[in-house]
Parts: C-alpha cells; structure tokens; sequence
C-alpha cells in the first residue's frame, strides 16, 4: 500500500461519516483484493498499517451507522464487518498487542453482535425478507470467523447483551444460524472446549439444549446433537461437565424426539456417551459407597469422642454456673419478699396513722363541743346532719347519673349530632335566604298586558287624586325622590353589617348554650383527664376572676375552725387583693371557650 492511499485513507476517515462509508468500503476491499494475491507477509503487513491508521477503529464504529443513510443500507454495513473481521484475523505482531486484544477485539465484537442484532429486528417480523437471513448470516459467520482466531473472545460473546437478545429469540432459522456458529467453531478447532471454563461451556449446553427441546426443526435438532457429540468426546472437560447428571432425561428425550430425522448415527453415538457416563458413574458410586461408609464411621467416631471430651471439660463450669444461677434467683427472691414486707409495714403504720389522726380529731371535736353552749350544739349538730345527708344524697346522684349516662351514652350523642346537623342546616338555609333576598333584582310583574298596564295607571291616578301630595312643585317631588332614594341607598349598605352583628349575636348565644351543656354534663374530678380540663377553660377576664375569687374564699373557708365556720364571720367573696389579677386565666376550670 502507498503513501498515497495511506493518504487518501486518513482523509477520509478523518470526518468520520455516513458519506465516506462507501468509497472507504470500495477502497478497503480493493487494497485487500489486491494483497491477497500477493506475498503473506506483505498481507499481514498491510492489516498492521490499517489498525496503526485508525482505519479498523473507523470500520468498527462504521458498523453502528444509521443504515438509512448509508446507501447500500445493511448490505454495505454486513460488507464491512465481514471486511473487519478479515482485518482482525491474522494481523500478526501489532506494536500494542495487549490494548489490541483486550480493548479492541472485545469492541470489534460488541459492535458485531450489535449489527447482527439490528438485522434480527428487522427480519423476523417479516419472514419474507430472505436477504435479511442471508445477511444476519453473513454477519455470524464473519463473527465465527473471527472466534476461530481468537477465542479469549468467547466470554465477551456471551456476556453480551446484544447476544442474549438474539439468542432469546424463537425463531427456527435464527436458532440455526447461532448452532451453526459453535458447530463450525468446535468443529474446526477442537482444543477450544478444552480451553473454555466450565461456566462458558454450561452456558452453551443450557443453550444448545432448549433449543432442542422447544423446537422441531431437523436443522436445529441435527446440529445441537452434532455440537454436544463434539462436546462429550472432549475427555478432558467431559469428566467435569457431566452432561448426564446437568440435564437429567437427555439421552430419553433426543431419542424420542429426534429418532429417525435423518440424523440417526450420530444421535445414536451421543446416546452411548451419555449412558456410558452414566455407567461409569454409577460404578464409580458402587466402588465408593463402601469407603465412604467407613470413612463416615470413623468421622462419627471421632466427633462423638471430642464431643465428649468437651463436655466433660465443661461439667465443672456448668456445675459452677447452676449454683451461681441458683443463689442468684434465691437472692432475688428474698429480696423481693423484703420488698413486699417492707411495703406491707408502710401500708400498715400510714393506716395506723390515719386512725391515730382521726381519733385525735374527734376527741377534740368531742371537747369543743362539751364546752359549747346547749343553743349552738344543737344548731351544729343538725349542720352536721345536713352536710352528711347532703353529701351521701349528692354520692348517690352522681352514681345514679353516671350510671344513666354510660346507659343513654349512645342515645345523647345521636342528640347532639341531631341538634348540632339542625342548627348548622338552619344556619345555612337562613344564609342562603338572606343572600338571595338580597342579590334579586326587581322584576317586572309577569304577564302584563296592555289591559292590565291602562288599569293600573286608572288606580294610581284614582290614589293621587285620592290623596294627593303636600309638595305641589316639580322641585318638591324631585328632593323628596332624592330623599326616598338616599334612604334606601343608606339601608341597602347597612343591611350587611346588621346581618353580621345578628349573625355575630346567635353565635354568642349558640356558645352559651353549648357552654351550658358542657358543665351540665361534666365529669366528676376524680374522672376528668388532661385533654378534658381543656374545654372547660374560659378566655373572659372578668369571669376567671369572679371564680378564681370564690374558690379562693371556698379554700380559706375550709381550713377555718367549726366554731367561726357556724355563721358569716368568714371574709366576703366580694374583696380581692390586687395580685390574684395578675394570674394566667387559662388555668382555671371554668365552662367556655
């Protein structure tokens, strides 16, 4: 190759475009053309300067161009890959050898299967495109082709995604162009089976093997035997593959399915590899059996004995940690017992205290009443009376009226939900009343005629004439229209802020009401909760200082003697010191919100 067409090459795939494509393609196949007549080494010589140019770069990503704009469409694209391929095989030494065959190759390969996949999608939608077959053909055996000179290649072919698509396709003439690969592929070089992983290779047999079972073409099925019949007479990997024990039933399958499809011989020499590794197996286990018996004795044996050795080594800190568990849990337990001795006493000297207590109180409520005149016993005495009978009367309506409560729970609620439903729906209903008395225009009278028109005129005039009017001159009748219209206009725009101070008024009276029932029906003290307290909270100054003032005088009247308790003596709720106003109001427990 000159330096002109090295020349004329690096010009063209400088643009890297859909437009060079062709001439590049014309050129590559005329420079190859001509130095394969010729000398080996001068062929070899040349693939070298294409890859150091960047041509073979430009020819690899050439195969992902956009097929519409290149003319020749998939015909020229399948021309150059079958091109590049021929490229890649037998390049001899090239200067960086490993960014070659690690880098590379692996694109050349990617972008292969990308092609073969892109003429896939274009012809198994429609079967009568043969040219298409023909070309995703050409396509695979340019890919064998370059498998066949460089195998490390086979893993990148199978852990790609445009492979796996392809393969996962159902279609029969599809299926057959892939076998057709790896046949001619082991075929040609049988030490690559060998060479394969057992992961690589079982994925191939996986794949080699539904396809046999999900299809009826003789193609297919003649293939697949062929390729696992080269598989099995590889000693070397058949002893780790194990076709029979991975697809159990194979050798019963291919005999049922594909007996007599033209392709008996050799389907009868892979059903005498699998059931002669069948066999072998099976004597391999037989001979074995009995050593693994023995060895599993002596492994048992052994166990067994360490088994034992380690507990007996471990009984005298087993023993050791029984007792300390037990004296721990007996420690716990006296513990607890003086515990609950110890409560029992406090409970037993707080009642003690309480009964001492009590005693002392009455003996000295027996001497104050000794010393009390006859006159005010008597009237103490009967406040006594009262106040107990009082006490035990309002014990007993609490009772009786929590207990209708919790039995008419139920029924209250469905009458509040009633009363509440009624007052908003009414609310509303006199809402909407008010907006549309207020928002309708004046309306004529409907179906007024012309006989109706002339009788009411006769009425007006009969009323003026009737009661005619004090202002006599056109000016008087037109300042009394002003007037008449000012006060309408005047009523008209004060009529929304009376509606809003009544509205304002019944939701005033709506909250006294609900307020009211909420302190008729208040739980008692000892029943009332954190989140309960809260709605019986009051926002009104003079309100939460009224009551803050007679809880006060309550709480002073309580700690007073009997003897001052017996008349007024007590001071007036009506005084207040000045500090009670500054309290927080939000504490006290009063109705409202």
């Amino acid at each position: 190759m000159g330096m002109s067409e090295e020349d004329e090459l690096k010009s063209l795939i400088s643009t890297n475009t859909e437009e060079t494509f062709l001439e590049v393609l014309s050129r590559l196949k005329d420079i190859l053309g001509r130095k394969s007549v010729g000398d080996q080494k001068d062929l070899e010589e040349c693939k070298q300067n294409l890859y150091n140019l960047g041509v073979l770069r430009y020819c690899s990503a050439a195969l992902k161009f956009n097929p519409a704009k290149v003319l020749g469409s998939y015909a020229s694209i399948t021309q150059m890959a079958d091109l590049l391929s021929t490229c890649c095989v037998g390049n001899g030494s090239v200067g960086e050898q490993d960014v070659f065959r690690r880098q590379f190759l692996p694109s050349v390969t990617d972008n292969i299967l990308f092609l073969a996949h892109r003429i896939m999608n274009r012809a198994v939608p429609d079967k009568g495109q043969s040219e298409m077959i023909r070309l995703f053909r050409n396509v695979y055996n340019s890919l064998s082709w370059l498998l066949r000179a460089h195998t490390h290649l086979i893993p990148c072919v199978l852990h790609s995604k445009h492979y796996e698509s392809v393969q996962m396709s159902d279609d029969d003439e599809v299926s057959a162009v892939i076998l057709t690969m790896w046949y001619n592929l082991f075929r040609t070089n049988s030490a690559v089976v060998s060479e394969m992983e057992s992961k690589a290779l079982h994925s191939i047999t996986d794949d080699i093997v539904y396809k046999m079972s999900s299809s009826s073409n003789p193609v297919i099925g003649s293939t697949a035997v062929k390729i696992l019949l080269l598989i099995t007479e590889q000693k070397s990997c058949s002893e780790s593959l194990q076709l029979h024990e991975r697809y159990k039933g194979l050798d019963d399958m291919v005999l049922k399915d594909w007996r007599g499809k033209g392709f008996d011989a050799a389907l009868m020499q892979l059903i005498h590899h699998l059931q002669s590794e069948d066999l072998e197996n099976r004597t391999l286990a037989q001979d074995s059996s009995e050593e693994r018996v023995r060895a599993a004795c002596v492994i048992q044996a052994a166990w067994r004995a360490h088994q034992t050795r380690c507990r007996l080594k471990k009984l005298p800190r087993a023993v050791s940690m029984l007792q300390r568990s037990f004296r721990e849990r007996r420690r716990q337990r006296q513990a607890e017992t003086e515990i609950r001795l110890a409560e029992e006493e406090l409970r037993h000297q707080v009642r003690l205290r309480r009964q001492r207590a009590i005693r002392q109180f009455r003996q000295r409520q027996l001497h104050l009443m000794e010393i009390l005149p006859a006159e005010h016993l008597a009237r103490f005495l009967g406040e006594l009376e009262n106040r107990a009978a009082l006490l035990i009367q309002r014990v007993w309506r609490g009772h009786r009226e929590r207990r209708q409560f919790k039995q008419n729970r139920y029924h209250l609620r469905q009458h509040k939900a009633a009363v509440t439903l009624q007052r908003a729906v009414l609310a509303f209903l006199k809402r909407r009343r008010s907006q549309r008395n207020f928002a309708a225009p004046w309306k004529s009278p409907k179906g007024l005629t012309e006989t109706r028109r002339a009788e009411l005129k006769r009425r007006i005039e009969e009323h003026i004439s009737l009661h005619p009017s004090s202002v006599v001159s056109t000016e008087g009748t037109l300042a009394l229209h002003e007037q008449a219209q000012s006060m309408l206009q005047q009523h008209l725009m004060t009529r929304g802020s009376d509606r809003a101070q009544e509205q304002h008024r019944q939701a005033l009276v709506a909250q006294i009401n609900t307020d009211m029932e909420l302190l008729l029906n208040a739980p008692s003290l000892k029943d009332l909760r954190d989140e309960d307290s809260c709605l019986f909270l009051s926002r009104s100054g003079p309100v939460a200082t009224r009551a803050r003032q007679a809880h006060n005088t309550l709480l002073r009247s309580m700690h007073l003697p009997w003897w001052r308790r017996l008349g007024d003596e007590f001071s007036s709720p009506e005084t207040l010191p000045e500090n009670d106003y500054d309290m927080e109001f939000e504490t006290l427990y009063l109705g409202g919100r």
